[in-house]
Formats: structure tokens, sequence, C-alpha cells
């Protein structure tokens, strides 16, 4: 199926609320080119696929795969809705594709539609289609894709949302004029959203452009999915729209079992600073680097998948070393997903990992925070001021302020997830 914009001119006259039938009728989608309209996804997609990737295929999965995978088994069941009601999109959106090609021309279709089904108005949806090599488009078209906001070629949009992760992003960080688009991105109140090896845009955004971003789930990686995840929808559209997010964390069982949830060599306390980082992968790619940010009583947070503990080990010492962690008022892991067991000894885990870098650095560390390559995932701003509080069941808060936000009313969020 072709990339189709789906835009929708607002009107005074045009009801919130719209049935499947009209919705498609109003976006001009006949039966032929709206297969997955009115097919179910199971017809659609080959018996031997997950999420669109084929199970039986030769290509090599990305971090960014790994969890469209390994999660759809350990996620409570989710019964997509047959009836879809949405709403005329008038979010201006534009997509940016930095990394990796998507593998499937259906999966990027119906994650488009969902986008508009939930009132993001796309575009560019054409960019979906491209590809040199792994990537998706060649190093000057996916600069473009950021780079023609900070020139004003394109009008800086309420919402850029990246398509995908895997890897190319870093080859595109000279290409950008970071403190321009930036600056821009700032006076429109824009949103960039993404995570995984997006987390490389989004430390040169920050470290560049003095500018937040948000770790979020992208089109391809979720929106597409046969089932995308109900809480992983509800929580970007609540990251989007809350301007005094907060989230709680009950336990460290994400990073691992084996952890307290704060680790301090004091009575546990509060904490505010700007929280920064991402990807530990592309986080510690880019030390010493000028996109690397350095942000004074920062709070860094991290996450990771697929990465055995002492890979993991070595890239903490990568940023311990180069004094990434100097002047950092705390450290804060998401998921460290997927890091199996040490082939020398079993005891060396993550939790040993966790427990060296607090002995090394000497900062608090949090950990289980609810981000990374994992479902149910409650999206985040990362450049934004954050406030750690303990709890009195031994966990602990954030609350984050500082940071753009969209208009909720404007957001249908179970479109994001609805069987169009």
């Amino acid at each position: 199926m072709g990339s189709k914009t789906l835009c929708i001119q607002s009107s005074t006259n045009t009801k919130a609320g719209l049935n499947r039938r009209q919705f498609l009728r109003q976006i001009g989608l006949t039966a032929g080119t709206g297969l997955l309209a009115t097919q179910s996804m199971a017809q659609v997609l080959p018996a031997n696929s997950v999420n669109g990737i084929d199970k039986n295929s030769s290509t090599q999965l990305t971090k960014d795969d790994l969890p469209m995978v390994l999660e759809e088994e350990n996620l409570p069941s989710q019964t997509l809705s047959a009836q879809t009601s949405c709403v005329t999109p008038t979010i201006e959106t534009h997509l940016f594709a930095s990394s990796n090609v998507g593998g499937s021309d259906e999966r990027n279709q119906l994650a488009l539609d969902r986008m508009a089904c939930a009132g993001f108005k796309v575009s560019n949806p054409a960019i979906t289609s491209r590809q040199y090599l792994r990537f998706a488009g060649t190093d000057s078209q996916r600069a473009s894709d950021l780079q023609n906001i900070a020139t004003g070629a394109i009008a800086a949009p309420k919402l850029l949302l990246g398509v995908r992760g895997g890897y190319g992003a870093m080859r595109l960080l000279p290409m950008v004029d970071w403190s321009t688009l930036g600056r821009i991105m700032k006076e429109r109140g824009t949103i960039l959203a993404g995570f995984s090896d997006v987390t490389a845009i989004q430390c040169a955004l920050l470290a560049k452009g003095h500018m937040s971003s948000l770790a979020a789930p992208m089109l391809y990686s979720e929106f597409g999915k046969v089932k995308p995840d109900q809480v992983t929808c509800r929580q970007f559209a609540e990251a989007l729209s809350n301007p005094n997010l907060t989230i709680s964390i009950k336990d460290a069982a994400l990073t691992s079992p084996r952890l307290p949830s704060m680790l301090t060599a004091n009575a546990p306390a509060a904490v505010s600073g700007t929280i920064w980082g991402g990807n530990l992968s592309v986080v510690s790619a880019l030390a010493g680097s000028e996109y690397l940010p350095k942000i004074a009583d920062g709070i860094v947070f991290l996450e990771d998948v697929g990465e055995q503990a002492y890979r993991i080990e070595r890239m903490l010492y990568d940023l311990y070393l180069a004094g990434v962690f100097k002047g950092q008022q705390a450290i804060v892991f998401g998921a460290l997903s997927g890091s199996g067991e040490d082939s020398y000894d079993k005891r060396y885990d993550v939790a040993a990992v966790v427990r060296q870098l607090h002995k090394l650095t000497g900062l608090p560390i949090y950990s289980g925070m609810r981000f990374g390559h994992i479902g149910q995932k409650h999206s985040f701003p990362l450049g934004a001021t954050c406030h750690i509080n303990p709890s009195t069941d031994g966990g602990y808060q954030l609350a984050f302020t500082d940071y753009p936000t969209i208009k909720a009313d404007t957001i249908h969020v179970e479109g994001l997830w609805q069987n169009i």
C-alpha cells in the first residue's frame, strides 16, 4: 500500500466523534487503498510474522525490534475495538526518520492511520517509504527532516515524532543546526518525541540547542503494532498534555529484582535537577563529543536492552572515565532488559554492575523507572526539571516541570490502538 496523506482540514461543522466509515470517507480511503481498514491484521500479515516482522527472515533484528518480538507474549491480553471512533486531526505533526528503515509498508500505513484517528495531522507521511541501505533514506534526506525546520523551509510543527530507532542517527549530528532548531522549537513549543537510537538526536538538541524533548514511543515501533500497548499509548498522551507529569516507582524490578529502588549512602532525600540521557549505548558512544549534554547538577537517566552485564558496565565506565557523572546529583535507571546471565559467574549481573557504579560515583541511584525497550512504558520529558522524592512505600516519585505540552482535548488517545 502506498503512503497516503491523512490530513483533514479542520471545520467548525465537523463533530469531534466520527465513526469508522465516516472517517475513512472523509480522508478519501477507498476499498482498494484501505486494505488495513477493511481487513484484520491477521489477514494482512503472514502467519509467521510478529508485528510485521517475519520470524523466518534472515534480516537481523536490532534493539528497536527486540521488544516487538519478545514482549507480545508477556503483555496482558488486549482487545482491539472493531468499530473505530476518530476525530478530525488538528495537531500539527512532522515525522523524522533518523535511523532504520521501516520493514513493512502496511505497518507504517496502519500507524499513520491511527495517528490521524487520534488527532495528529501528519504533514510528511511519504518519508516512511524512504530507504538507502539499512537507513530510512540518505544521510542528507534524514537530516533534512530536522534541518528544514531550522532553515525555515518547513514551519515548526507542534510534534516532531520519530519513526523508529535502530541505528543511523549519529551520522546526522554534524548536518543539523541544533542551536537554531532548538531556538525555533522553543518559540513554537515544539515537542520532539522518540527513544532508542533517537537518543543521539535528543542529546544533540539539548547539548547545542538547549531544548527539551520527550522520551516516548515512536510511529513504526509502537503505533504500527498489531496490538499497540494501551498503557504505553495512554502514558504517551499523558506526557504530551500534562504540564505537571508525575511517575511513581514502587520497586527496581525493571532494572534488576536484586536491587532496592534507591541506593543511597545516607537516608533517601529529595533531589531536583535537569534530567537528561536516554539509551545507554548511544549516550556512551557520545562521550567526549560536543553532542553530549554538559548539565550542571543534573540527573542522568539510562536504559538499554539486549546487553550483557559486562557490556553495560563497560559503557558505564566509558561515562565514568570521561567524567560524565561528575557534578551530577543522581542516576536513574530504566529497564535494562534482556541482559541474560554471565557465562563466567551468574552472580555477576546487572545488580552487581549498578552497585559497582554506586561505589565509584557515590551518587544516589534510583532503579526501576518504567521506561525503555519494554511494554507499558511511561513517557517523560528529557531536558526538563525533575524532582525525585522518596515515597512512604519504599519507592520514589518523579515530578516534571518546565516543558512544552499539547492541549489534552485535541488528543483522542483511543485512536492510537484501534483496529482501523
